[in-house]
């Protein structure tokens, strides 16, 4: 629904409904519909040039001389979109963000931070990740089992192996995406045969046939540069790295995993390097990803204040004891880490909020929220709404002033409500009598929004009517 509501929103050029899908219902910018058009797409059809500018710094992609880019650019409506096209920085606000799990990939795979393989393809490196390449490709994780095991250089010099398709290869594999010059669409298909990656193999061959069709009807446009990207609702980058997390697991945890859609498979060698000790639970774990996806961590794993053990043995992992947290509740930080997500019961929302609160992850914070929100009832709201406060997680704060503007009602009835009117009152500062609080406000913004219908009138007077008498009793005047 939120994404249908995304693209009606782009063909009639709302702004404040599209930022409110984006920011708030974490819709995904770069979606696309049964069409294969993005949001902007129809932005620039439409010729709504304050929407695509804000598209555009929110990390829609529109690269020159790709399908998506030669597309907007030649169904762009007006010269100033046009222009705003050509000006695009592909560095936005989006690819900012510090808990981007596509971003953290992208830069994987391009820095190679804790890799531990280097791959020479004809005298140009490429480093990579044992860990990675095993869990997304069962031919190279049989390669490295075997004819490569225990090397840190691989040097490939056959003369059918393109160094600039191998670096494609490697980025399909990090992040399920691929960008390469068509000159080199021919190489990319050939090493996706050899590598038994058949999923890429037919997108390659569905894409050409798509941008072959686009260009021979539309003149004039020039696609130099062909993208595959993974449709939203694919999730197997996500469950491959997942694999990850299985493996990192301890024997005593891995009874019902829950998590994985497959069977762990006790031959693979995932390869760690890090030994995390929790409550007498050891998991093996990789640098590259906890360093990747968290500050905290990176402290703790680079920086000079890291809280390292010496291994027990020699050759043995170096060993991190972490406290004040459960095997248990780790094990969910372990697979958000891995895979950007994890199976959360609501029940366990609020522990692991106060652990990825801790850890500087974000993202998991906003899955707890999510989980938090299965739990609004008349009876938790006001509480979960404290703890949206105190994490600041904007969506689950919305959703409970919008749960509370439904049951308004029966809310002035309780102290706790009350109780946190009078503080919300008190936090404004040097307040004067024409001030309002900010939870009255958005619970009167939430009641009035519901009214759609003469019906739907009197029964929002009636909830408004009983907030005003809370406050007049409280003698909040406002």
């Amino acid at each position: 629904m939120d994404t249908s509501d995304l693209f009606a929103s782009c063909k009639k050029g709302d702004v404040g409904r599209v930022r409110y899908l984006l920011e708030q219902r974490d819709v995904e910018v770069n979606v696309r519909d049964k069409w294969d058009s993005t949001p902007l797409y129809y932005a620039c059809l439409c010729g709504h040039e304050e929407l695509v500018l804000y598209l555009l710094a929110n990390g829609a992609r529109c690269e020159a001389n790709t399908f998506d880019g030669e597309r907007c650019l030649y169904g762009a409506l007006s010269d100033a979109i046009r222009r705003a096209l050509r000006d695009y920085k592909q560095v936005t606000a989006s690819c900012r963000r510090r808990d981007y799990y596509d971003d953290f990939l992208q830069r994987l795979v391009e820095q190679g931070t804790h890799s531990d393989v280097v791959f020479v393809v004809h005298g140009k490196p490429f480093r990579a990740h044992r860990c990675v390449l095993g869990a997304r490709s069962a031919y190279f994780a049989n390669l490295l089992d075997t004819k490569w095991k225990g090397k840190n250089v691989v040097v490939l010099r056959h003369p059918l192996i393109n160094p600039v398709a191998f670096g494609a290869l490697l980025q399909y594999l990090y992040t399920g995406r691929l960008d390469v010059g068509v000159e080199h669409v021919g190489d990319c298909e050939r090493l996706a045969k050899q590598c038994q990656l058949w999923d890429l193999l037919s997108d390659l061959e569905a894409k050409c046939e798509k941008v072959f069709e686009f260009v021979a009807s539309k003149p004039g446009t020039c696609v130099k540069v062909l993208t595959i990207e993974p449709p939203p609702a694919d999730s197997r980058l996500q469950e491959d790295l997942a694999l990850l997390a299985g493996c990192a697991l301890p024997p005593e945890l891995r009874g019902d995993l829950g998590e994985l859609p497959f069977p762990y498979p006790d031959d693979f060698n995932s390869c760690p390097d890090i030994c995390f000790r929790v409550a007498g639970c050891s998991f093996l774990c990789h640098k590259a990803f906890f360093c990747g996806r968290s500050d905290y961590f990176r402290a703790l794993l680079d920086d000079h204040f890291r809280e390292q053990e010496e291994p027990e043995t020699s050759g043995s992992l170096p060993v991190i004891t972490l406290h004040d947290i459960s095997p248990d509740i780790f094990t969910h930080v372990l697979y958000y880490v891995y895979s950007d997500h994890t199976e959360l019961p609501p029940e366990a929302a609020y522990d692991v909020l106060c652990v990825a609160d801790m850890y500087l992850l974000p993202g998991l914070k906003r899955l707890c929220g999510r989980s938090l929100a299965q739990l609004l009832d008349e009876d938790s709201v006001v509480s979960v709404w404290r703890v949206a406060k105190l994490f600041h997680l904007a969506r689950l704060e919305e959703q409970c002033t919008e749960y509370m503007a439904k049951v308004i009602e029966k809310l002035v009835e309780r102290e706790d409500f009350m109780q946190v009117v009078k503080e919300e009152a008190a936090a404004v500062a040097a307040r004067q009598e024409t001030d309002s609080i900010p939870l009255v406000d958005d619970i009167r913004f939430h009641v009035a929004s519901t009214v759609q219908t003469y019906s739907a009138i009197e029964e929002a007077r009636q909830r408004l009517r009983a907030l005003e008498d809370l406050l007049l009793a409280m003698g909040l005047d406002c």
